[in-house]
């Protein structure tokens, strides 16, 4: 995945998450979910910058 595409979807579920956030307990199922996503698409970004 292009790091431009990984940047992006990052930040919508970011702000996905905060909207979220706002209304859903921090133990609800969908936003655990959510977070899971994100920390995996952090990770695959954060691997794609060391290996340059």
């Amino acid at each position: 995945m292009f790091a431009l595409e990984l940047i992006r979807k990052i930040e919508e579920l970011r702000s996905e998450l905060n909207k979220l956030a706002v209304y859903k307990r921090l133990a609800d199922r969908e936003l655990v979910s959510l977070s899971q996503k994100l920390d995996r698409l952090l990770n695959e970004f954060q691997k794609d910058q060391q290996a340059k």
